[in-house]
């Protein structure tokens, strides 16, 4: 019996680390998917700002004209 009962405790041991291991890995995935959309969200803010610096620039030449 206490052949089987160490397979058992070895086998709940495997399945708690495997267990672990996918829950470890599920969140670093989703800490990175959130590091991406922050990445994404200040890129087009940073698109837009200079967008709205370059049309301010051409309406004071226009108005400077």
């Amino acid at each position: 019996m206490g052949f089987i009962d160490d397979a058992k405790k070895t086998a709940e041991a495997v399945g708690e680390k495997i267990a672990d291991t996918w829950e470890d890995t599920t969140e670093r995935v989703s800490d990175k998917s959130d590091e991406m959309k922050a990445d994404a969200e200040v890129k087009k803010a940073e698109a837009e700002r200079d967008s709205v610096h370059k049309r301010n620039e051409i309406r004071e030449d226009l108005r400077d004209s």
